[in-house]
């Protein structure tokens, strides 16, 4: 008897930056996609950070040392919800959030300290711009790119018709 292999999930890319109103707001839309398809998709954190937001760099690293230590996506739902506190607080709140995760706010200061995360911070903003993004929130499924930075409206709809339709393949 043959076992049916495990299809691979979906993968959606989030090209996001954490001190993005927009992206705040978009959160809403990624919870619903991983409320409803569960395992079924792969929704990535993508880092694009925009040169307006003095704290945005940082945070992308900071999000890649949750990411390292276990909580990546908990962590940047944190950082999104307060992201009115970031511009004010800085590298203070994403210390306050990862301690609040119960994460190791001491390897979080290390991180900001020596770069370590600093390459896949760039490779991200430098793929998307490869592909042509320009601002945030900016999806990616099935090779689509689909931006939520000017509205969001219908946005969450039209990813799942695609992610729906390769689910059925």
């Amino acid at each position: 008897m043959s076992e049916t292999p495990t299809a691979r999930p979906v993968v959606l890319d989030v090209w996001c930056e954490l001190q993005c109103p927009d992206c705040r707001t978009a959160l809403d839309d990624v919870r619903a996609l991983r409320d409803h398809y569960g395992e079924r998709l792969d929704i990535r954190l993508r880092h694009f950070p925009l040169d307006k937001h003095k704290h945005a760099y940082a945070a992308a690293q900071a999000a890649e040392e949750a990411l390292a230590q276990g909580r990546g996506w908990p962590y940047a739902e944190a950082v999104l919800d307060r992201v009115a506190e970031l511009d004010r607080h800085g590298e203070a709140l994403l210390l306050e959030v990862a301690d609040e995760l119960g994460l190791d706010a001491e390897e979080f200061d290390t991180a900001l300290i020596d770069g370590r995360h600093l390459l896949i911070v760039d490779a991200d903003q430098a793929e998307g711009k490869a592909i042509g993004v320009t601002g945030t929130p900016t999806y990616v499924v099935d090779g689509q790119r689909l931006d939520g930075g000017g509205s969001q409206e219908g946005l969450r709809a039209r990813i799942e018709e695609v992610v729906d339709r390769l689910l059925a393949q």
